[in-house]
């Protein structure tokens, strides 16, 4: 890549555990398979800025600053690193899934385990401006126009209920050109719910909050250009369980551009009615879905895009499936 370029990209990475301190306790062991095949294919994505998805959150940045290290071993050097506390597993008190119990997974704000399981993170060669970062993600679902709150939700549970199940931040990085935000995310599913439709609803808003934004509807004001719309939207705007207008709301936005990153995992679906090339994940059940994006603004200009899927004989495909079921997305962008 040329200097004036920058490689930006998305993963869900997959390291989310099922207990507080156990990805640090992974990340110390250097014949960790799935840690192996993380950093094998960070290394080979080379992305100047990267937001990895499903990455346990601890306060101090520990398991953050030991895969950063595990990098740099490998010569994939990121001195700048970025995390917040998301809402998955941070309780709201109520019975949110009207189990006669509170404190379950399902009653937090975003489904998990323990208050930190699967957040999100940032790395980067570039300087974050944390002075500058907004975090949108204490937003109530109740605050957002259209909001489509399932009828018959507790009142006292829409007093507390964030609309991010993992978090909404705005991350300026810091280029020779200005400010370059990324605008981050992480959907909840749009399944494991009933007939209310809850988790389907509120991965609809989530997208719908990114559009609302930058449409200057909500209280905060969207950032200048440049800017990029990245994460895991958790849905398909074609195959797949959801409400599919959300999404396709967002990627349709004038304000934003969709370069259609594109791979290939050479499977046949005939039922689908999406490109394949666009997949960014495969499920045993459902096949591949478009659930990873990496939207730049307008008048970005993008001299690449795909999503990272090698062939079959190539030995970063094996390090792929070890790491993580969805595949890194990537954009390269020339600074104005």
């Amino acid at each position: 890549m040329v200097a004036d370029t920058l490689r930006i990209a998305t993963w869900n990475v997959g390291l989310d555990r099922k207990g507080p301190g156990l990805l640090v306790q992974d990340l110390t062991r250097p014949d960790h398979p799935q840690i192996a095949a993380v950093v094998a294919v960070l290394q080979a994505l080379d992305a100047d800025v990267i937001l990895l998805t499903a990455v346990d959150y601890d306060r101090n940045g520990v398991a953050l600053g030991l895969l950063a290290d595990r990098l740099a071993a490998g010569g994939a050097t990121y001195p700048h690193r970025f995390a917040l506390r998301p809402n998955t597993g941070l309780q709201t008190g109520f019975d949110v899934d009207g189990n006669g119990r509170i404190g379950d997974p399902r009653d937090a704000q975003g489904w998990g385990l323990f208050s930190g399981q699967g957040g999100m993170a940032v790395l980067s060669r570039l300087p974050v401006d944390e002075s500058a970062v907004r975090d949108f993600s204490a937003f109530l679902w109740r605050d957002l126009p259209g909001a489509q709150i399932p009828p018959g939700t507790e009142a006292g549970l829409l007093e507390v209920q964030r609309l991010a199940t993992t978090g909404f931040w705005d991350v300026p990085i810091l280029t020779d050109g200005g400010p370059l935000h990324l605008l981050a995310w992480h959907a909840t599913p749009p399944v494991f719910d009933g007939r209310e439709d809850r988790n389907g609803k509120r991965n609809h808003d989530e997208a719908a909050f990114w559009r609302l934004f930058l449409e200057g509807a909500l209280p905060m004001p969207p950032p200048d250009a440049p800017f990029i719309v990245l994460g895991d939207g958790n849905l398909d705007p074609a195959d797949g369980d959801g409400l599919r207008d959300g999404i396709a709301a967002l990627l349709g936005h004038p304000a934003l551009q969709d370069p259609g990153p594109r791979g290939s995992h050479g499977r046949t679906e005939p039922a689908h009615k999406g490109d394949p090339a666009l997949d960014t994940v495969i499920y045993d059940d459902l096949g591949g879905l478009r659930l990873d994006y990496v939207l730049p603004s307008a008048a970005l200009k993008v001299s690449d895009a795909g999503v990272l899927w090698p062939p079959p004989d190539d030995p970063l495909a094996g390090d792929l499936a070890a790491a993580s079921r969805h595949f890194p997305v990537w954009i390269d962008i020339i600074l104005p």
